[in-house]
Parts: structure tokens; C-alpha cells; sequence
């Protein structure tokens, strides 16, 4: 099942791999939700679907409690007269003002699937910065959204970070982890998916906690960059490397293969 955000190191092209190395529990736990392709492509009994991103966690609710009504009033935003840049602006300048939860939840979608690449970004002041796509067409996911909202019946969605939604993980609970990941290199970082950056010492947090969870008889699943940092950092999990295509480069060329690395605790 296809997500319907459009996101940033999502993880729907490469879900087989995931599902693999996910063992059987009762409950999955997603401390990064991401656009939620692991939670929609999994069939646990029971789902908690955390992020530190306020936006999206509110977005997800707005799906879950009120499909049709909320679908409907997302589905106006895409029309041809709203694919330009200067309503665009509007638009974004709205959402980062706005306190209507129901109307930023539908922006939300508008601006995922009109900005470039469909980045979700803030800057140091807490506001959504990515600039406007120029796609032709952009599409309204409604079949996408009918679906999350059926499979949203069982799980809870949690605004928290990582710490605190890792701390509710119990014996039966199964844990997937895919952070903001580690650099490639110094040019390479993006970490202002929230307004708080995902640093070096919170990559080393999460590899602490989850080797203490699967000391517990806890299992925890980490995709991140295969560098020599992370492969330090799970040296206590066993490791599987595969390669995948990036696609965030504003330059075409730049668009390669990269390493990634799954860290099973």
C-alpha cells in the first residue's frame, strides 16, 4: 500500500527488505513515522505511530477520526488555479500561522504535494520552508488516504520523540526505528525535518536504547546510511547492507546509489 505523502528517504520502495527482517510481535512500535509506509505495509495487531513533528501527527488524526469530511476539504486545495507559485506562498504562509488543526492538516497535503520534491522541512523558527515544486499536475491521493484512514483503526498516533515512545516499548512489541539518518558526508546533512536538528549524540541515544530494549527480549530494526559512524554505533546488532536511489538532489546528476544499512537489534 502505497503512502499518501510524498517523503524524503521514504521507505515504500524498499518495504520487502524491511518486512523481512521484522520479526512477529503483537505490536509495532514507530518511533519516526515518516510518511507511515512501514506501519501501512505491516500486519501487526496493534500499532504506536510516534513523531516529534506536531504536523504530521496531527495530520494522521485528522485522517483517522474524520475521513470523508477531512478528505473532502483537502480535496479543494487541488485545483489548477492553486498550481502556481504565488498561491503556493499563500498557502504556506497560512499554514505557518494558522491554529485551525483541521484546515493545517489539509495544507499540509497541499503543500506535501506541491513543493519540491515533496521535502518536509522547517526552519530555526519553526516554520515550513520548502520551496514551491512547478510540478504540471500535481494529484490528490484519495485512494491513498481511504486506505491509511481503515488501517489508522488500529493504532494510536503520539506526538513524542524518540525517547519517550521507546520507553513505552513492552515484551510482544516489536520496534522499527528510521531516524533522520547520519550524514554521508559534511555537505550531506538534512536534519530540520522538525524544528530540532537529529544530531550525531541522538543517533548514539537511539543505538544505546534499543540495544537496552533488545536486552529485554525487546526487538529493535534500524535503517540508517551505511558509513563507518553508524556501522560503529550498531556494532552490537548484526548488520544487512543493500543499496538504493536517492532522489533528494536538486541536481539530477547527483542522484546515485547510496549505502544503507539495516541494524538489527
Amino acid at each position: 500500500m502505497k503512502p499518501f505523502l510524498k517523503w524524503a528517504g521514504g521507505k515504500y520502495k524498499i518495504i520487502e527488505i524491511i518486512k523481512a527482517a521484522l520479526p512477529t510481535g503483537k505490536r509495532l512500535i514507530e518511533p519516526f513515522a515518516g510518511s507511515g509506509a512501514v506501519f501501512l505495509n505491516t500486519d501487526y495487531e496493534n500499532y504506536l505511530i510516534a513523531d516529534a513533528n506536531a504536523d504530521l501527527i496531527n495530520l494522521f488524526h485528522c485522517v483517522q477520526k474524520d475521513k470523508q469530511n477531512f478528505i473532502e476539504q483537502a480535496q479543494q486545495l487541488f485545483i489548477p488555479e492553486n498550481n502556481q507559485e504565488m498561491r503556493f506562498y499563500e498557502f504556506r504562509e497560512e499554514f505557518n500561522s494558522i491554529t485551525d488543526l483541521k484546515r493545517k492538516a489539509a495544507l499540509f497535503i497541499y503543500l506535501n504535494r506541491h513543493c519540491f520534491n515533496g521535502l518536509c522541512r522547517y526552519n530555526s523558527k519553526g516554520k515550513f520552508n520548502v520551496p514551491f515544486g512547478r510540478y504540471k499536475h500535481p494529484s490528490f491521493p484519495e485512494q491513498a488516504l481511504i486506505t491509511f484512514s481503515e488501517k489508522s483503526q488500529h493504532a494510536i498516533f503520539k506526538q513524542a520523540d524518540f525517547v519517550e515512545t521507546l520507553h513505552a516499548a513492552k515484551l510482544g512489541d516489536v520496534v522499527y526505528c528510521d531516524p533522520p539518518y547520519a550524514p554521508l558526508n559534511a555537505t550531506s546533512n538534512f536534519t530540520s525535518y522538525t524544528q530540532a536538528a537529529f544530531s550525531l549524540e541522538h543517533q548514539k541515544k537511539l543505538a544505546e536504547i534499543a540495544l537496552k530494549l533488545a536486552n529485554k527480549g525487546i526487538p529493535v530494526i534500524i535503517s540508517n546510511h551505511d558509513t563507518e559512524f553508524t556501522r560503529q554505533i550498531y556494532a552490537q546488532a548484526k548488520l544487512e547492507f543493500f543499496e538504493v536511489q536517492r532522489f533528494i538532489s536538486s541536481n539530477a546528476a547527483n542522484r546515485n546509489k547510496a549505502g544503507e544499512l539495516l541494524a538489527i537489534f
